[in-house]
């Protein structure tokens, strides 16, 4: 495996301090504060390290503050409940003695029963557009000197965009996007777990989510009039997901208001819809642009 890989696969697997008690470490991914896909995916593998023989189904979180790159997170969790097919987990994520993010992971038995799904979209196949590295060439030139050797750095993962806009000259646009997603390489055996497939798609699936919301107002991460931050992230797991594989993230954002967005986002892989995702954040303009509504 490429290292951007091997490193993910690290930044995902948790020391055992005790029982019910890990340690993360935490990496500087997107800036100066923790990136909330870091927490959202190290949180699910320490719940993961609770249960047997049970896939997660869903996660609801909270991000309460900031987390700081250069220091550990300690991740605590609590066992609810163990029942004949479900057991739930309360997961506190913990930095400088403060609890930075908390979330219930729940997991089930695989079972059959009732199937539906909604018609997966009608998308150009990854294979046939340019992914983010390659689109980067074109952006270049709009990238101001103190940002270019962050925004050269390659991600973790892979990422191909469906319909690409310019984060440095955003547009008012449909409050939709979507893009493909999956690791450099594929998974090697020693490592080839369900949870860490999930914890990897938990990951990515905070790679953009929030910014759904910010199309329809011209306005992008970068936009400098803005305040922006993740306040909570919920991830349903329909069915068997392999995050080294192409996975297909759909967003659409609903509403914007009291300086807050919201976004859902569906999650297709091979035409079956094996994830659900929603996220609320922050999107406060400290000096309107009155050209910007």
């Amino acid at each position: 495996m490429t290292s951007l890989t091997q490193e993910l696969i690290d930044l995902l697997t948790l020391e055992r301090l005790e029982d019910g008690l890990y340690r993360g470490q935490s990496r500087n991914l997107v800036g100066k504060r923790v990136f909330g896909g870091q927490v959202l995916g190290q949180a699910l593998m320490a719940a993961s390290y609770t249960v047997e023989n049970r896939p997660a189904h869903s996660l609801h979180a909270y991000f309460l503050f900031g987390g700081d790159i250069n220091a550990p997170i300690v991740y605590e969790v609590d066992k609810l409940r163990d029942g004949k097919s479900f057991s739930s987990r309360s997961v506190k994520a913990i930095q400088h003695g403060r609890v930075i993010f908390q979330a219930m992971v729940s997991f089930a038995e695989p079972e059959d029963g009732l199937e539906y799904q909604k018609d997966a979209p009608d998308y150009p196949a990854a294979k046939d557009i340019p992914n983010e590295e390659q689109l980067k060439g074109s952006l270049i030139k709009f990238v101001p000197e103190n940002l270019r050797a962050a925004f050269q750095r390659r991600r973790h993962v892979e990422i191909a965009p469906i319909n690409p806009s310019n984060p440095f000259d955003p547009q008012p646009e449909a409050p939709t996007q979507a893009h493909y997603m999956r690791t450099w390489d594929k998974i090697d055996v020693e490592h080839d777990t369900i949870a860490l497939h999930q914890a990897i798609t938990a990951f990515c699936s905070d790679f953009t989510l929030m910014t759904t919301a910010l199309r329809p107002h011209g306005l992008s991460w970068i936009s400098p009039s803005l305040q922006s931050a993740s306040i909570d992230h919920a991830i349903y797991f329909h069915k068997p997901i392999r995050a080294d594989e192409w996975l297909l993230h759909d967003m659409e954002s609903t509403q914007s208001a009291g300086s807050r967005g919201l976004n859902f986002g569906r999650i297709w892989q091979d035409g079956q819809l094996v994830c659900s995702t929603v996220q609320e954040g922050l999107n406060r303009l400290r000096d309107i642009d009155v050209g910007r509504a």
